[in-house]
């Protein structure tokens, strides 16, 4: 193989806490709803992991509450107001993480985007990030009638970039996008540096690989490089 050949046809990528630390801005919506109501902020540390499940992980970790208290809706669309007005304050790609689409890029190994994030929030963030014209195929929590765990939005993306699922590559943060991955028939990859949830841990997850770093992605995908 030459410096740049690759197992896989083709790799997708969750998007908060995979290909972009975008905890940050969401945690500032969350503590946002908080001083609101003249509540204590809760530390960004410890919101993070919250921020693996949206907005209604983090109000959970926030109020205590489940999708199931009367409070929840009102709850999480003025969080979907916070969080609009704030997409790209602090939210950034993780390190390496440039560097790496970078040589899938030259390599012309095709690679996309399968979030639950609604395309109201995707679609701006892909775009001020720089990635909405890399992406072969970006995927929104909205965009198929089902999210992650189901299969169905990780196929819709093969579908849209041609690209055979059995011959893909699934990388993600939460024990979702294994699951997800594992159905649509794709090798997966638990990104143990995003935020992971609060149950189990990544080595539980079943992936057939764990990192702790982006740029040990670059091996698995690219393991026979000159």
């Amino acid at each position: 193989m030459g410096r740049f050949s690759s197992p896989f046809h083709g790799v997708f990528f969750d998007l908060d806490g995979t290909l972009a630390d975008t905890a940050p801005d969401l945690v500032a919506a969350t503590n946002k709803l908080l001083t609101a109501r003249n509540l204590n902020p809760k530390p960004y540390e410890f919101l993070r992991p919250y921020a693996s499940a949206g907005a209604r992980g983090l109000l959970e970790g926030a109020f205590g509450i489940g999708t199931d208290h009367p409070d929840f809706v009102t709850l999480r669309d003025e969080f979907f107001s916070n969080y609009e007005k704030a997409l790209l304050v602090e939210s950034k790609l993780f390190e390496d993480i440039d560097h790496l689409l970078d040589q899938m890029d030259q390599a012309k190994l095709p690679w996309g985007i399968v979030t639950n994030k609604s395309q109201r929030f995707t679609n701006p963030l892909v775009e001020l990030m720089g990635l909405h014209e890399r992406s072969v195929s970006t995927v929104s929590g909205d965009t198929t009638p089902h999210s992650k765990p189901h299969p169905e939005p990780i196929l819709h993306a093969a579908k849209l970039a041609n690209i055979d699922p059995t011959k893909s590559l699934y990388v993600g943060d939460d024990i979702r996008d294994v699951i997800a991955g594992k159905a649509a028939g794709m090798k997966t990859v638990a990104a143990a540096y995003g935020y992971c949830g609060c149950k189990e841990p990544p080595e539980a997850w079943g992936a057939d690989y764990l990192i702790n770093t982006p740029l040990e992605l670059v091996e698995i995908i690219f393991p026979n490089r000159d």
